[in-house]
C-alpha cells in the first residue's frame, strides 16, 4: 500500500466538503476516483498534496504521515499531481514547459547560473537531457518547438502529464486527464497512463469518462456529497445499487 487515507475530513467555514472519508492506493495500480460535481474529489487531491490541511483524519503516503506537511515537502516524498484542462505555459515551446518544470531541482545556487558557472552550466546541460527523454516518452519530441498554445487538446493533455514527470512521481494525481477528449485522444492519453504504470508508478485518476474508468482502471473509489459511496473493480461499481442510482444512473 502506497497511500492510504483515513477518516479524513474537510471543512470550509460550515460546510463539509469531505466527511470521515476512507480509501487505499496500492502500489502501482490505477485507480479511478469518480462522482458528480461537487463529490469533494478535487478537494481531495489538494488534501492530498497539502494545499488545504485536513480538519481531521490520517493521510500516510510510503510509510509517512504527510497529513500537516507543506506541499513542497509532499512533492520531495514523491507525490506529483495534473490539474483541470491541461494547465501548461501557453507562451512557451514544448520543451521549455518541460525544462522549465526542473526548476525546483537544482542544485546550483542561483549566484552560480547567473554567472554562467562550469557547475551550473552542467547541471543546466543535464535537465535538458532529461526534458528531451520526457518528450521522447511521452511522443511529443515532434512537437518540441511549437508553442503549447498551438498544440490540440490531446497534445496538450500529455504535454501536463510530461510536466509531471520531471521529478519521477511514485504517485500520480490525475484530475481529468482525457475529460472532453475524442475517444481516439482518450485512447491516446489513457495508453500514455498505462505505461507510466508499467514503469512502476502509482495512478489516481479522477474522471468523467467512464468508458476510460471502466476500462483502463484497477479499482474504482466512488464520492458523493463527500463520502465515499463504493469502491471496488468495474464490475462491482457499475452493479452496485447505490453508485447506480446517485451517479451512474444519472449519466446513462
Amino acid at each position: 500500500m502506497i497511500l492510504q487515507i483515513e477518516e479524513v475530513s474537510k471543512r470550509f467555514g460550515g460546510m463539509k466538503v469531505l466527511e470521515g472519508v476512507n480509501m487505499h492506493v496500492d502500489e502501482k495500480e490505477v485507480v479511478g476516483l469518480i462522482g458528480p460535481n461537487g463529490a469533494g474529489k478535487t478537494t481531495l487531491f489538494n488534501v492530498i498534496t497539502g494545499v488545504f490541511p485536513a480538519n481531521s483524519g490520517k493521510i500516510l503516503f510510503d510509510g509517512h504521515d504527510i497529513t500537516r506537511l507543506k506541499p513542497h515537502r509532499i512533492m520531495n516524498l514523491g507525490i506529483r499531481r495534473s490539474f483541470q484542462g491541461a494547465k501548461t505555459f501557453q507562451d512557451l515551446s514544448v520543451f521549455d514547459n518541460v525544462y522549465y518544470s526542473y526548476h525546483m531541482s537544482y542544485k546550483t545556487s542561483i549566484i552560480e547560473r547567473i554567472l554562467r558557472l562550469p557547475s551550473a552550466l552542467k547541471e543546466e546541460n543535464l535537465f535538458k537531457e532529461k526534458a528531451m527523454e520526457i518528450l521522447d516518452y511521452v511522443g511529443l519530441i515532434p512537437h518540441k518547438d511549437k508553442l503549447a498554445r498551438g498544440l490540440s487538446s490531446g497534445l496538450l493533455r500529455l504535454l501536463a502529464i510530461a510536466n509531471t514527470l520531471t521529478t519521477d512521481p511514485k504517485l500520480l494525481l490525475l484530475d481529468e486527464p482525457v475529460t472532453t477528449l475524442s475517444p481516439d485522444k482518450v485512447t491516446m492519453v489513457m495508453d500514455l497512463i498505462m505505461k507510466i504504470r508499467a514503469s512502476g508508478t502509482t495512478v489516481l485518476i479522477i474522471e468523467h469518462n467512464m468508458r476510460a474508468i471502466m476500462n483502463y482502471c484497477d479499482r474504482i473509489v466512488v464520492l458523493g456529497y463527500g463520502k465515499k459511496l463504493a469502491e471496488g473493480t468495474a464490475r462491482e461499481v457499475q452493479n452496485n445499487p447505490i453508485v447506480v442510482e446517485s451517479y451512474l444512473g444519472v449519466t446513462q
